[in-house]
């Protein structure tokens, strides 16, 4: 937690500054600060949660930055400076904090650390050098061209700076989870680097009447990922509900493809999955066990770990028979029918299931030491059975889970019961 205190401490340093010579100066252009703080407001107000450390926002993203590289008004050169954009930026991104605050969504604290931090980057690199003039002779493709680069450098330390964060929140590996905020400005990110480089030319050169025609654009293309990320989640949702079958027949206790899929999350995050990968291993972990339903007799609790291969390879191929049938991806099903084949020759995300699932039912009603038998158990077993690396990634989260619960205030309130009880948060994908 010492990173994280020393980002919550060095935006706190940058907001006090940028205050106290505020205060001090008084702001230069009132009604620009306005517009702009009451579009960063809105864009933070409909800012929404995409996991327990993810927030996005946008629209207000773009606002900020288009404000820290605002040059003219309508032909007018500006007088602010950074302290003034630092500033307003964080009193719109504070005004739109309040309902999240209120309703407990996410931790606001980092998204503000993060809007301040990398507002205040921007505006220091462009507007004590604007003021003196070093720009006054750039214009067309240069003048453009400087503001994207300037966007895209904000944006890449943006995507460093929230991996820090999110791997202090929750230990996951730092390097992959920097891979996906990478890939995130591929998307929406391009689209906020556009948006706010045209807002700041075309405020330059129409005035503040440029704000809401050039961010509409953008507010549709949130609307719509929104849209995505719902009927996503409603998949998710529709995945797991096919997964309880096996719970609601009788062939698995109950909530055992939850804590498969949850355990077989972290493990994947542990070793490196991202974005369709961890996707299509919440799939498949869910959808398991799903070949039972083509028994005549249940196995017994539903631990078919310890039944013959063969046997093993039948539950698989039947199960991936059955996940084709639904409609979901074929690599899922392709997941679920190797499940039960040589480690050797089986994808990482066969492996990590196969591994999780024995692990959750030999620890499962085994008393206090189940689960250290249960791992020991797949220590003896990496010699064919189950892949070293993949066992030894399960130890090191239960190592974490464990910690977490014995630490006081963590993750999962205190709530969990066993160590094959997820930690809330767990499942994030979908």
């Amino acid at each position: 937690m010492t990173a994280l205190r020393c980002v919550h401490g060095a935006a706190a340093l940058v907001a006090a500054g940028c205050l106290a010579a505020v205060l001090w100066t008084g702001l230069e252009d009132r009604g620009v600060a306005l517009a702009f703080g009451v579009l960063t407001a809105v864009g933070e107000l409909t800012r929404w949660s995409g996991g327990p450390v993810r927030q996005a926002a946008p629209l207000g993203t773009a606002g900020a930055l288009s404000y820290a590289l605002l040059g003219a008004v309508g032909g007018r050169p500006t007088d602010h400076g950074a302290a003034e954009v630092v500033t307003v930026v964080l009193a719109a991104a504070l005004l739109g904090a309040v309902p999240h605050l209120w309703c407990g969504r996410g931790p606001v604290l980092d998204h503000l650390a993060r809007r301040v931090l990398t507002a205040g980057f921007a505006a220091l690199c462009f507007q004590p050098l604007y003021n003196r003039g070093y720009f006054t002779s750039w214009s067309g493709p240069a003048y453009a061209l400087l503001l994207i680069t300037l966007l895209a450098l904000t944006m890449l330390c943006d995507a460093v700076l929230g991996a820090a964060l999110a791997h202090c929140r929750t230990r996951w590996p730092f390097g992959p989870l920097l891979r996906e905020e990478l890939r995130g400005l591929l998307g929406i990110g391009a689209a906020v680097c556009a948006t706010g480089a045209v807002m700041a030319l075309a405020v330059a050169v129409v005035g503040l009447w440029a704000l809401p025609v050039f961010c509409l654009p953008l507010l549709l293309t949130q609307l719509s990922v929104r849209r995505h990320a719902a009927v996503r989640a409603t998949y998710r949702q529709t995945i797991a509900s096919l997964a309880r079958a096996t719970e609601i027949a009788g062939y698995t206790p109950a909530g055992h493809a939850r804590r498969v899929a949850a355990l077989s999350l972290a493990v994947g995050r542990d070793l490196g999955l991202t974005g369709g990968e961890l996707t299509m291993l919440e799939y498949a972990a869910l959808m398991h066990d799903i070949g039972q339903l083509s028994l005549v007799d249940p196995v017994p609790a539903g631990a078919t770990a310890g039944l013959p291969a063969a046997e093993q390879r039948r539950i698989a191929l039947l199960g991936g028979a059955v996940v084709r049938q639904t409609g979901v991806a074929a690599a899922v099903a392709v997941v679920v029918e190797r499940q039960a084949d040589p480690c050797a020759e089986q994808p990482l995300a066969a492996r990590i299931v196969r591994a999780v699932n024995a692990y959750e039912e030999k620890s499962r009603d085994a008393g206090p030491e189940g689960p250290l038998r249960a791992l020991e158990d797949l220590r003896l077993g990496t010699a064919g059975d189950y892949a070293p690396e993949v066992v030894e990634s399960l130890a090191r989260v239960l190592a974490q889970s464990r910690a977490r619960a014995e630490g006081g205030p963590g993750a999962d309130g205190g709530r969990r019961t066993a160590l094959s009880d997820p930690a809330r948060g767990w499942v994030t994908h979908g």
